[in-house]
């Protein structure tokens, strides 16, 4: 009797290699590979067209990795629960398995999705691919009772010791020429996606690799200053599964132990690793807390009042609030889809605490921005800034954004890249008093002067603070 195929239904999992998923399925049976274009899904492409424009350049080349093996990658349109019974039911294949979601509605689709294809006697298969090291290996070994870590320090300790795993099986994948009706890959074109991009795995190795070879060493640097652009790039690729965190997390351990290294460069290496560990524990946050989608993981945070209107808040929207750090960042976000890490803590600290705008505005103004799709990362560090999540400092971490552009951009390289009315304007006329000026220098008169600081920081985060113990106090 021929062997039953298995469906592999690829979500934000877009590579062949390192695959845990495709491991799963591929011990069942040789694979047929399934993508589905649902109304979730859609719904998040057309909010951002440069991330549809990276996700329908990263399904073009998983599917064509697919036929260089000889096989293609399957499209249907609408609900998965009826796509995966219907093609299952087409080509005899016994179940099929998907990589996890994490964090409210997402992971509450995939038990849905679960219990309905086990309605229809079809195995399925929920697999951890996204992060490196999965929630319930990491919370096994805790000593605390319940499931899960709030905080990252302990999360951390437990991360750096547990082993990574490898699903490098390429003798094991198998894949089927399914023999069905096929529908037409996803254009940029249908989500209001003018520009092309590139992205695919081949193109998030070569990333990793130049980083690996040429920026690593100054990776500790790179993180704080924004004028400094090497950083790895990788958040795009991470969030859409075209390079596995558990590859890039075994080699930069594996070098970061190398006791020849350079000093700095270890250092370097152990602060990547601890970003993507990072990465992990806020997945692992979203897994465990679902509800934190939507509400702050700190109970007694939750009945705090947060405002969702702000005169000012167009202002930061369009990077025009008077702060050059700031308005640079958020001008880097409008024109390339991706902001500096440090700059953006800085630009989320002014939101929530300078105009008491609530986290979660922000977080849903920036997801309609940026092209990585990380919703449990967008929550878990939207909450760590507002002091409602994870590691909640004694008080909320309050950033001057004045003094961090002078400590970190001192020469003022980054603002300069992002804010032209800055092309011509000495350093010393760059920190404006707003209570006596409506410009920030004599030189910039012009209808498109740079504006003086629509709040007053220091006036603005005590009163913040004074509201912030009140709350705490009661």
């Amino acid at each position: 009797m021929a062997e039953r195929p298995f469906i592999y239904r690829f979500t934000k999992d877009l590579r062949l290699d390192e695959h845990a998923g495709l491991a799963a399925a591929a011990e069942r049976g040789p694979v047929i590979p399934l993508l589905v274009l649902d109304d979730a899904l859609e719904r998040r492409l057309k909010a951002s067209p440069r991330r549809a424009a990276f996700f329908c350049a990263a399904v073009a080349a998983l599917d064509a990795e697919l036929r260089e093996r000889g096989s293609r990658l399957i499209l249907r349109r609408g609900a998965p629960d009826r796509a995966i019974v219907r093609l299952a039911r087409a080509t005899g294949a016994t179940g099929a398995a998907w990589s996890a979601s994490y964090g409210g509605e997402a992971a509450q689709r995939d038990r849905k999705l679960q219990s309905a294809l086990e309605e229809s006697a079809l195995e399925a298969l929920i697999v951890h691919d996204a992060p490196a090291i999965e929630p319930e290996e990491s919370t096994a070994v805790r000593s605390a009772a319940g499931s899960g870590y709030r905080a990252f320090a302990p999360y951390f300790d437990v991360w750096c010791e547990l082993p990574i795993p490898s699903h490098e099986q390429p003798l094991l994948l198998r894949f089927v020429q399914a023999e069905v009706d096929d529908e037409t890959l996803p254009a940029r074109e249908e989500f209001g996606a003018a520009d092309a991009v590139e992205a695919g795995p081949a193109v998030a190795r070569r990333r990793f690799e130049r980083f690996m070879r040429e920026d690593v060493l100054q990776y500790a640097a790179a993180a704080i200053v924004p004028a400094d652009d090497r950083t790895s790039h990788l958040a795009a690729d991470l969030s859409f599964g075209t390079i596995s965190a558990r590859a890039i997390a075994r080699r930069v351990r594996e070098r970061s132990n190398d006791p020849f290294r350079l000093s700095e460069e270890r250092h370097s290496l152990r602060l990547f690793l601890r970003s993507l560990a990072r990465r992990d524990f806020f997945l692992q946050l979203a897994w465990f807390f679902p509800q934190t989608a939507g509400e702050p993981l700190q109970e007694k945070m939750r009945g705090f009042q947060w405002k969702r209107e702000h005169p000012a808040l167009d202002a930061w929207r369009s990077g025009t609030t008077g702060n050059p750090l700031i308005d640079a960042g958020i001008r880097q976000l409008h024109a390339t889809g991706w902001m500096h890490p440090h700059v953006r803590a800085v630009a989320a600290s002014w939101l929530c605490f300078d105009l008491g705008i609530d986290w979660r505005v922000g977080r849903d103004e920036w997801d309609r921005r940026l092209i990585e799709d990380e919703p449990a990362l967008a929550t878990g560090n939207w909450q760590w800034i507002a002091g409602v999540g994870a590691d909640m400092a004694q008080y909320p971490r309050i950033y001057n954004p004045e003094r961090q552009r002078r400590r970190y951009d001192p020469c003022g390289e980054y603002v300069r890249r992002w804010i032209p009315e800055f092309a011509h304007v000495p350093l010393a006329a760059w920190s404006a008093n707003a209570a006596k000026t409506s410009q920030l220098s004599l030189a910039l008169y012009a209808s498109d002067a740079y504006p003086a600081a629509v709040v007053d920081h220091a006036l603005a985060a005590r009163a913040f603070l004074r509201r912030y113990r009140e709350f705490v106090s009661d």
